[in-house]
C-alpha cells in the first residue's frame, strides 16, 4: 500500500471515527439547544458524506473539503471551551476527555489532508497539456 492510500485511508476512518462520536452526543446536545442538536448531527452528515466521497473518489476537492471540516470542527470546540458559541450554544462547555481525544483525531486528519493536497496539486498540473490556461 501506498503512502498516499495510507494516508487517503487515515482520513477516512478520522471521518468515520468523528462522524460516529458527533452522532451519538447529538441527543446529549439537543438537550441542550436545538441549535447544538442540528450542529452536531450536521457533522455527522457532512463527515459521512466525507467519507463516503474519498472512498470513491478520493481527490484534491474531497481533501480540502475534508480539511476545512476538520479545521471547523476544532475551531468551534476551540470556542464551545473558551468563550461558547453565539446563537447555536452560548454556554462554556468543560474540557472533558472523549472531546480531546477527538479534537487530536481530527487535528491528525487535517494534518494528512493538508499533506494530501499539495502532491495532488503537483501531479494535476504535470497531467495537464502545456498552452492552455486553465
Amino acid at each position: 500500500m501506498s503512502a498516499a492510500e495510507l494516508r487517503t485511508d487515515g482520513v477516512i476512518v478520522a471521518c468515520a471515527v468523528s462522524a460516529g462520536i458527533h452522532a451519538a452526543l447529538a441527543p446529549d446536545h439537543f438537550r441542550e439547544t436545538t441549535a447544538a442538536g442540528i450542529g452536531f448531527v450536521a457533522a455527522s452528515v457532512v463527515l459521512g458524506v466525507l467519507a463516503v466521497v474519498l472512498t470513491l473518489r478520493p481527490g484534491e476537492r474531497a481533501f480540502l473539503a475534508a480539511a476545512l471540516v476538520f479545521a471547523g470542527l476544532i475551531g468551534s470546540y476551540v470556542l464551545a471551551v473558551t468563550t461558547g458559541i453565539p446563537v447555536v450554544h452560548p454556554d462554556v462547555d468543560p474540557v472533558e476527555g472523549l472531546a480531546l481525544a477527538t479534537k487530536a483525531i481530527e487535528a491528525a486528519a487535517l494534518a494528512l489532508t493538508v499533506s494530501a493536497c499539495g502532491p495532488l496539486r503537483a501531479s494535476l498540473s504535470l497531467t495537464q497539456p502545456k498552452g492552455r490556461l486553465t
